[in-house]
């Protein structure tokens, strides 16, 4: 329980919390815009299958990496000694086991989806902006 002692001061942590924010609000932002403006945006027909399942496909892919990063943080033992500054990008929740030993079922059920999710987005984020700006051809 003490493992949360060896945590750097806070400031040092705060570009983490900074990205995440601004991942979940471009995430959200793309989400509630009307399909037509992403349409334009990508420079694509609004009716085009690929509008969508390509942005789809890079979230489930990074949703699954990052729920596999969990379930290793969480299984790795204790003297691999994982670089905290290293895990806490790769796995934001691996503060929760530094601080408290979650249960297993927590991990698979609670801890996993939700470092999922965040990835997720990530992923949301990286393929919505190869379908805006990756077959850009000159006028």
């Amino acid at each position: 329980m003490l493992r949360g002692a060896e945590l750097p001061v806070q400031s040092e942590w705060i570009i983490f919390v900074v990205i995440l924010a601004v991942t979940g609000l471009f995430g959200v932002t793309v989400a509630v815009l009307p399909r037509s403006w992403i349409a334009k945006a990508c420079g694509r027909n609004r009716d085009d299958a690929r509008l969508f399942l390509a942005p789809l496909k890079w979230l489930g892919s990074f949703a699954a990496v990052s729920y596999c990063v969990a379930l290793v943080a969480f299984l790795a033992p204790n003297r691999w000694n994982l670089d905290q500054q290293l895990m806490f990008p790769l796995c934001p929740l691996y503060f929760v086991k530094m601080t408290f030993d979650p249960s297993l079922a927590m991990t698979f059920l609670l801890f996993g989806p939700m470092n999922a999710g965040v990835y997720g987005a990530v992923g949301l984020i990286f393929g919505c902006g190869l379908l805006a700006f990756g077959n850009r051809r000159p006028s």
